[in-house]
């Protein structure tokens, strides 16, 4: 479980295929010691460490996995975002993030407002359903706010700090986000679908 508060980035430094998997080489920033069997979100993808080195540690991405988020388009130098488990002593600054991708999203834009920069994605229109104003969403691991939404777009506000401490800072217009739309919602719509039925 996290909270969509990223720690820090790690690069993508190498990456072996091994049958329909990907094992992903990353260089991370953590001082705390690692362990096999942790769970770290990587662009909003929870992924279990498999091996560790003094500087690195590696993750394997199943097929499932490749297919629903943008870990497949990974390439060496990439930069994505970390964040390990919450523990339950932790205070949640941002919402419950399972580390379960729903789907991705392409950019449509990014702003820069002087102050803030405003990135809207489309939105797959069966997906409207998981959003509302002022809801909450986590897009390649970050807890953000709905800002604007219509039936194709969805649009957030990025604050300095957010900006210029994720992988935001290197997204355009065209690329692909990972999203998880807000479990309490997912749970509420698949109650009042079973009692419609």
């Amino acid at each position: 479980m996290f909270c969509g508060i990223v720690e820090a980035v790690g690069k993508v430094v190498d990456i072996e295929i091994s049958g329909t998997n990907r094992i992903f080489t990353i260089e991370h920033p953590y001082s705390d010691p690692l362990y096999i069997d942790q769970s770290i979100s990587h662009n909003g993808v929870c992924l279990t460490v498999v091996a560790i080195s003094e500087s690195t540690y590696k993750v394997e991405a199943i097929l499932e996995t490749l297919n629903r988020s943008n870990l497949g388009s990974l390439t060496v130098g990439d930069i994505v975002n970390l964040e390990r488990s919450i523990q339950m002593s932790t205070r949640i600054d941002g919402h419950m993030v399972q580390g379960h991708v729903d789907n991705t999203a392409i950019v449509k834009s990014i702003e820069d407002l002087n102050g803030s920069w405003s990135i809207v994605i489309e939105l797959d229109p069966n997906d409207t359903l998981y959003t509302i104003p002022k809801g909450s969403i986590a897009i390649n691991g970050i807890s953000l706010t709905i800002a604007q939404l219509n039936d194709t777009l969805l649009g957030v506000a990025i604050i300095p700090y957010t900006y210029h401490h994720t992988n935001l800072k290197f997204l355009q217009a065209g690329d692909r986000v990972n999203l998880e739309y807000d479990s309490i919602g997912k749970y509420v719509i698949q109650y009042m679908n079973k009692i419609k039925s």
